[in-house]
């Protein structure tokens, strides 16, 4: 038997409330279809009056006897009988006393005469004439017509400023109507049955996750954490790199928690009307207040939130400045929110204000960093859960193989290499899927279709060549994982590596390795083909940027020692307007000097090492001439001096062409600023934190 639990549906002045209904929740709410009619109705109304009296214009009293005399005189174009009253239209304007000219004329009945009378002598009257008059019989009286009708635009007018603009004054904050709109919260009201999210579909982050589960328990149970004298934490701070699954854990605490889950974005705040971005969260808090226990969600709040004085435009009525204002004060000012927590996600925490991140405000912090391996492994199982895999899969030799990889690019993955399995007629997804799907994530589509010059692609195989045997003989760099010379995004090729474990930190001796496996690529290129080009780019970039932070931010050098000359990530952007480095012109020399020094030596150090293997530089090139991509076992028989006796590139089209399947060759192609990354995971250097 499912659980019961207890009625936690949001309710406002004791009113239950309907989630997404709108705005406040419930109320009366006018849809766009009444409105029309009403509008409709009244334009109608309007237009009716207007043109039934268009010919009446302002009409003269006369006389019944002046009336007689001009309808004789056939100058009568238009006369109606309505009831005691008649009106008509002139011919020709009639000059009367007082009165220049007269168009329009109404006359009353004599007293003692019947309207029958008057109206009988007009036909008989009429029927002799030549240019006879139109003669019109209004029924009713004259008391609906000069009341009824003239009240009908007041009444119309009445309705809509009582739909309108009082009732909505009655049920908002602030200012209503269709103006007020504009100061109220666009949030949504999210719950367990709309997520379907719960803390089971979260994993890689188990600190990030216990901690707030934490809070799930304090809104579920807080007299368990009051009974020692402890309060609920006001403000929770989800701190990441994009993808991580901030977002995703905060729909798992809308699962879990049996409270309102109030949703906004940042930048939902920000208006063109100044006062806007305020006036919404005054009206949220208000709405969380009415409706707590809960939790509002703000994501990416450094929308918002940013730094107060850090622009020259910003000033006293900045629009983003009084909206964080609005928040420092519901969060922890005069008046306490109680049982309301405030949770926001950001990947830009350095540039929010100081007032927003301390304690009280937002009391906890939870960095939800990118998964280790075994936290790659676990989401790799969540995303594997509604996808066939094949027997054969090793999930965690595709976690070893995807170190930096966010939970956001393992999903894409997973999703790629379904698609890649179908779209190959397979039953389920097999092994090399997931290592298509893997390069394509990181490096791009493999552009298999591209025919380029024999020269350049003996030069890509060298090229990776040199970067493999370096990587193979140094044994502080990673184990090589893949050589391909097929290019893929903007790669002409690349040598992979898969390794051993998760680094949050570089040794002295792994940075040296490194380095020398960018070296690697361009040296067997001028050492076998006796030129040079452009496709060492990025091996150029990477090994001067690793090289400059061993010496200027790491301490890595024996001269300037154990100093740190590099720039400070958390200093204000203004404050660099002065321009200056905080080191000397000496001191920038002599970073110059020994950047240089340090790539020069290990460059010529890996020139030795490669001229010291050149037999295994040519064979793995061959190989790679003849079969494109390289497995780790094929790099290991290469350079053990062995045969490969897998089937090669032109064996395969040979095989497919018997079948009637036509299948162009994967070339190579060297481009411009083509970017071949050795190293981790094949991807540029990360940053250690």
């Amino acid at each position: 038997m499912a659980e019961q639990r207890p009625d936690r549906t949001p309710r406002k002045n004791g009113r239950p409330t309907t989630p997404g209904a709108g705005p406040n929740g419930g109320g009366l709410k006018l849809g766009r279809g009444l409105f029309g009619w009403i509008l409709f109705i009244a334009v109608a109304v309007m237009l009716y009056i207007f043109f039934g009296n268009k010919g009446r214009g302002s009409s003269v009293n006369i006389d019944i006897s002046e009336f007689q005399q001009q309808f004789k005189n056939a100058n009568v174009e238009v006369v109606t009988l309505e009831g005691d009253t008649i009106r008509g239209k002139f011919r020709d304007a009639v000059s009367l006393p007082g009165i220049s000219k007269v168009e329009m004329f109404r006359t009353e009945v004599l007293a003692g005469s019947q309207p029958f009378d008057v109206m009988k002598w007009v036909l008989d009257t009429n029927a002799g004439l030549v240019n006879k008059a139109s003669v019109k019989i209004e029924n009713g009286g004259s008391l609906l017509t000069s009341l009824i009708v003239p009240l009908i635009p007041w009444l119309v007018l009445f309705g809509f400023v009582w739909f309108f603009i009082l009732r909505q004054l009655r049920n908002s904050s602030g200012a209503g109507g269709m103006l007020g709109n504009f100061g109220r919260s666009k949030h949504r009201i999210t719950s367990k049955e709309h997520t379907n999210v719960t803390f089971d579909d979260v994993a890689g982050i188990e600190e990030a996750k216990d901690e707030v589960m934490e809070i799930v328990e304090f809104l579920k149970n807080p007299k368990k954490f009051q009974r020692l004298g402890g309060r609920i934490p006001r403000g929770v701070l989800l701190v990441g790199e994009p993808g991580t699954g901030k977002t995703l854990l905060a729909k798992a605490i809308a699962g879990e928690a049996d409270v309102p889950f109030f949703s906004i974005s940042g930048s939902d705040f920000v208006e063109m009307f100044v006062g806007v971005g305020a006036s919404r969260v005054r009206d949220l808090f208000k709405q969380a207040k009415d409706n707590s226990p809960c939790i509002i969600f703000l994501d990416e709040i450094d929308a918002v939130g940013r730094r107060r004085g850090s622009g020259f435009s910003s000033g006293g009525h900045d629009e983003r400045e009084q909206t964080l204002n609005a928040i420092l004060v519901e969060m922890d000012g005069f008046e306490t929110n109680e049982q309301v927590i405030v949770c926001a996600a950001t990947n830009r925490v350095d540039v929010l204000d100081p007032a927003l991140t301390r304690p009280g405000r937002f009391d906890r912090q939870i960095y939800v960093p990118l998964p280790d391996v075994k936290g790659r492994m676990e989401i790799l199982k969540v995303h594997s859960r509604k996808v066939k895999l094949g027997p054969k899969v090793d999930l965690m030799r595709l976690a070893r193989a995807t170190p930096g990889f966010s939970g956001a690019d393992l999903a894409a993955i997973i999703n790629e290499s379904a698609l890649h399995a179908t779209l190959a007629g397979k039953e389920f997804i097999e092994q090399d899927d997931l290592e298509e799907s893997r390069d394509k994530v990181r490096w791009g589509r493999a552009r298999k279709s591209r025919v380029i010059d024999e020269k350049d692609k003996l030069a890509t195989a060298y090229h990776e060549a040199g970067h493999a045997v370096v990587q193979y003989l140094m044994p502080d760099a990673d184990p090589i994982h893949k050589v391909t010379i097929i290019p893929r995004g903007n790669y002409g090729g690349a040598t992979m590596a898969l390794p051993e474990k998760d680094r949050t930190s570089y040794s002295r001796n792994w940075c040296i390795a490194f380095m020398k496996v960018c070296f690697g690529g361009r040296i067997a290129e001028e050492m076998f083909c006796g030129d040079i080009n452009t496709g060492a780019t990025g091996d150029i970039r990477q090994a001067s940027g690793l090289a400059r932070k061993m010496v200027r931010d790491w301490g890595m050098n024996e001269r300037l020692g154990f100093v740190y000359y590099g720039e400070d990530e958390n200093k204000p952007s203004f404050m660099d307007m002065g321009g200056g480095k905080e080191y000397s012109e000496d001191t920038a020399k002599a970073i110059d000097e020994e950047v240089k020094k340090l790539i020069d030596k290990l460059y010529e150090e890996t020139n030795q090492l490669l001229l010291s293997n050149k037999v295994q530089i040519e064979a793995l090139a061959k190989a790679l001439m003849q079969f494109e991509t390289l497995d780790a076992i094929d790099v290991d028989r290469v350079m053990k001096g062995e045969r490969l006796t897998k089937p090669t590139v032109g064996d395969l089209l040979d095989q497919e062409g018997k079948r009637g399947v036509t299948i162009q060759p994967g070339l190579s192609v060297v481009e411009p600023d083509v970017i071949p990354t050795p190293g981790v995971g094949g991807g540029p250097l990360p940053t250690p934190g």
